[in-house]
């Protein structure tokens, strides 16, 4: 994990002249890290700047695996971070992964959207793993292997209470029967963690239990990978599971347990929405900055017209303001809290709106090559678009918050 990487030269885009942006280089000091936790952010910037960001737009048109990205992760360590030692593990904090995440993403959001799907898998099994499990999984994960937050079915999308797949306990066995779809990583993962219904346990949320299911179960089959408006090289798998039997020691806490382990890991993969979609802002947000700075309209640079200037100002108060929420809910993690639904929701809504805003306020500036292949805006618009639907859509975060000022 303290491996330095030296820092390079932007590929990205077309070259343009630096644009002065000192108030968010600032904000970007903000995350409040330990010295090592800044040296692997470091490291993590300069390969998003020289081997990730310049294969985005390669993976994109393809929609292939990203697996030389997901490689130069893995050579850097950064599985480790979510681990602990006792388990192989390199930890840092939830700042720290918050942070390196907007970067990855702002290279390129499949890229990660599947490295936070690790966390996403890791965190939960933490927390409520028994130590055999944490053994016997989470080495997997620090040597590179990638896992699956797996809830979401055909008729159970924001409401994964209405979920219908089956457990059911045969001796020390689980046999698991249902279907799962939407699922990332689902292609690729070494290790799922899969939510379902426990039989015999008659109130449906009271049922839902969760379980790890290994690569290569028999009766674990992948049916169908999406064909995607956005994150074209991340896989979104459609799952059938079809009497697959698992050792009741996979399984996580008891049977019913699995609506509290949702709960919590949905409240911590959400500040991770925000940070994945603030990632794809701030690309954006860069890109439109450096070009009308650059192009002329009228014998002016775009920037000059006033017009132009409230837009770029409205955005860039926007995403000073959400970055700054993001760095406050991180330090609410960090610091032991564990009532912060409402904030998170708070944060996913507002970055991923943002993100879509900002990402399409960019295509408008750029014009006509905005809308065409060739400049990284259209593909961020596209990209941006899925961080308002997924880990709940907004308009159910919305409902979520509002409730929460009903007296009771």
């Amino acid at each position: 994990m303290s491996r330095r990487i030296d820092p390079g030269v932007h590929p990205g885009s077309p070259s343009r002249p630096a644009c002065p942006m000192n108030v968010l280089e600032r904000l970007d000091r903000a995350p409040r890290l330990a010295p090592e936790e800044a040296q692997i952010l470091e490291s993590v910037r300069a390969l998003a700047r020289n081997e990730i960001a310049p294969r985005a737009d390669g993976y994109d048109r393809s929609g292939e695996f990203p697996w030389e990205n997901i490689r130069a992760l893995n050579r850097l360590g950064m599985n480790a971070m979510f681990v602990p030692e006792a388990w192989g593990g390199a930890p840092m904090s939830f700042t720290a992964y918050l942070a390196c995440l907007r970067e990855i993403s702002k290279a390129c959001a499949s890229t990660g959207g599947i490295w936070a799907t690790n966390f996403h898998f890791t965190k939960p099994l933490l927390e409520f793993g028994t130590d055999e499990q944490k053994r016997r999984f989470l080495p997997a994960i620090v040597g590179g292997g990638l896992g699956s937050l797996t809830i979401t079915e055909p008729g159970a999308g924001s409401d994964a209470t209405a979920m219908r797949t089956e457990f059911r306990e045969e001796g020390e066995e689980i046999v698991v029967t249902g279907e799962k779809c939407f699922i990332t990583n689902g292609a690729h993962a070494d290790l799922y963690l899969l939510f379902g219904k426990w039989r015999g346990i008659a109130d449906g949320r009271r049922a839902i239990s969760v379980l790890v299911l290994e690569k290569g179960t028999p009766g674990l089959a992948v049916t169908r990978e999406e064909e995607k408006l956005g994150l074209r090289a991340s896989s979104t798998a459609a799952l059938a599971l079809d009497g697959c039997r698992v050792p009741r020691a996979n399984l996580v806490g008891a049977p019913g347990d699995g609506l509290k382990i949702l709960l919590a890991s949905l409240n911590r993969s959400r500040p991770g929405i925000a940070a994945h979609a603030l990632g794809i802002a701030r690309a954006a947000f860069e890109d439109a900055v450096g070009y009308i700075n650059e192009r002329r309209q009228s014998g002016r640079r775009i920037i000059e017209f006033q017009g132009v200037q409230f837009m770029v100002a409205d955005l860039a108060t926007e995403l000073a303001v959400t970055e700054a929420w993001l760095w406050h809910v991180a330090r609410l993690v960090d610091a032991g809290e564990t009532d912060f639904g409402v904030e998170a929701s708070m944060l996913k809504l507002r970055a991923s709106d943002l993100a879509m805003r900002i990402t399409t306020d960019a295509v408008q500036l750029f014009g006509g090559y905005g809308y065409c292949r060739g400049y990284r805006v259209e593909r961020l618009m596209r990209d941006a678009k899925i961080t308002q639907i997924w880990e709940g859509t907004n308009q159910v975060h919305r409902q979520f918050i509002g409730r929460s000022f009903v007296k009771r």
